[in-house]
């Protein structure tokens, strides 16, 4: 059955410093996207008339937690919001910020967290629904201290798939999508990188009680069933 986490010492190897989580954070968003309860505040979406709720979704690449937010949406009715996704879609609409977005990725800078957080706001604001699982981010502190700061609130909930890295590894290969950088030495140091800049993320929010551990070991349906329980004691609450 699902837990929430009580200490990460022996999930994730030591947190580094300050400014190195920050430099990789800024690095590993911009690799990410090419290669690839509630604190109310004025101005932001939870100063809504219905708060949305939230749900981050963490977990190393291969872990499993897009299958299961599939499960969630098609469950649950939630609306699922990834960050390197919206980025893509604003580049796509020929916006004003679609091309502020595309310039700054041609000139080989990282898109400001500030800006992917707006793009998530947008779509929690425009949305019929108020129940978004919000994929793959805050990739690090930076990310997260500006989620909390525009949106003015902090999730109601944070999913943590830990699995190991031999089965994560062996999932990224098996995929077969022609990605580049899908071979054992990159995905190996893409899973060194997402240790180092969750670490503190996931941290912050244990020490809060929001994080679920999840084994992501076994069949979707399998670990589906230590995610079930979750949101059915969420919106028994």
């Amino acid at each position: 059955m699902w837990r929430r986490v009580a200490s990460l010492s022996h999930i994730l190897s030591p947190s580094k410093s300050s400014a190195l989580h920050q430099g990789i954070c800024r690095r590993t968003v911009w690799e990410a996207f090419t290669t690839d309860i509630m604190h109310p505040a004025i101005g932001g979406v939870a100063s809504e008339e219905k708060n949305p709720l939230i749900t981050f979704v963490l977990g190393g690449p291969g872990s499993g937690k897009g299958t299961q937010c599939a499960k969630i949406v098609e469950t649950f009715g939630y609306k699922h919001l990834s960050a390197g996704d919206l980025l893509r879609k604003e580049i796509s609409s020929n916006s004003e910020n679609g091309a502020m977005i595309l310039d700054t990725i041609k000139e080989g800078k990282i898109v400001p967290s500030e800006m992917t957080v707006k793009l998530i706001q947008k779509e929690i604001e425009s949305s019929d629904n108020h129940k978004f699982l919000i994929d793959g981010f805050p990739r690090c502190e930076e990310n997260r201290i500006a989620f909390e700061q525009i949106i003015g609130m902090e999730p109601n909930i944070v999913l943590f798939f830990d699995c190991p890295e031999d089965e994560m590894v062996k999932r990224v290969l098996s995929r077969n999508e022609g990605r580049v950088d899908d071979n054992i030495d990159t995905i190996k140091k893409r899973l060194k990188v997402f240790a180092a800049l969750n670490l503190p993320v996931i941290k912050h929010y244990t020490e809060k009680g929001k994080v679920y551990k999840i084994n992501g070991v076994g069949t979707a349906d399998e670990i589906f069933k230590q995610v079930h329980p979750i949101f059915t004691e969420l919106f028994v609450k």
